[in-house]
C-alpha cells in the first residue's frame, strides 16, 4: 500500500494535528480496508471485535510515529492490565455506547503532550464498526479539543456523538 504519511511538525497546535491525521486517514483507510478485508473477515469470525484492533494496528501507527518524530507524546502511562492497539490506543481510554449493533462507534482518546510534556489538547479517534459482521462503514475520524482532563474528555465525546447523530 502506498502510504501518504501525515505531515506533523514540532509546535503544531492540536487542531492542525487532527487535520493532518484526518488527511492521512482519508488517503489510506479504504485501500487498507480492501487489501486486508478477507483476512479481517476471517479474523472477525474467530475473535469478533478484536479484528478491528488488527485493522487499527495497521492504520494508526504511522500517525503516532510521526507525532513522536515531531517531539509529541501520545501514550500516557500504561498499567499492567491496559490493552493497547494501533500503537497508542488504550481501551481504558475509550468509550463505546453509541449506535446500533451493526453501526457502532468506539472513541479512543489520547492527551497529546509536547516535548516538555505539557498537555496541548486531546486527540479523539472514532472507529465506526459493526458487531454483527466485519464492516467499517465509513472512514475512521479524528476530533480534537483543548480539554485534557478525563471528565471533560468524556463530556466532549458525548457532545461529538450527539452532534454526529450518535452513530
Amino acid at each position: 500500500m502506498d502510504k501518504q504519511l501525515p505531515v506533523i511538525e514540532n509546535g503544531m497546535p492540536i487542531e492542525e494535528i487532527g487535520e493532518a491525521g484526518n488527511r492521512y486517514i482519508a488517503a489510506v483507510w479504504e485501500e487498507l480496508y480492501e487489501e486486508r478485508y478477507d483476512q479481517l473477515v476471517k479474523a472477525f469470525q474467530e475473535i469478533e471485535d478484536a479484528a478491528y484492533g488488527l485493522y487499527l494496528d495497521q492504520l494508526m501507527p504511522p500517525l503516532f510515529e510521526r507525532l513522536e518524530q515531531a517531539g509529541f507524546h501520545a501514550l500516557g502511562p500504561v498499567k499492567e492490565n491496559d490493552f493497547v492497539i494501533g500503537k497508542c490506543l488504550k481501551f481504558s481510554d475509550s468509550l463505546e455506547k453509541w449506535g446500533t449493533e451493526d453501526n457502532r462507534t468506539r472513541l479512543f482518546w489520547n492527551v497529546i503532550r509536547n516535548e516538555r510534556h505539557e498537555a496541548i489538547g486531546t486527540l479523539i479517534t472514532a472507529i465506526p464498526h459493526s458487531h454483527l459482521n466485519f464492516d467499517i462503514p465509513r472512514a475512521p475520524q479524528l476530533y480534537t479539543f483543548k480539554q485534557t482532563e478525563r471528565e471533560q474528555i468524556v463530556e466532549g465525546i458525548g457532545q461529538i456523538m450527539r452532534e454526529s447523530g450518535g452513530a
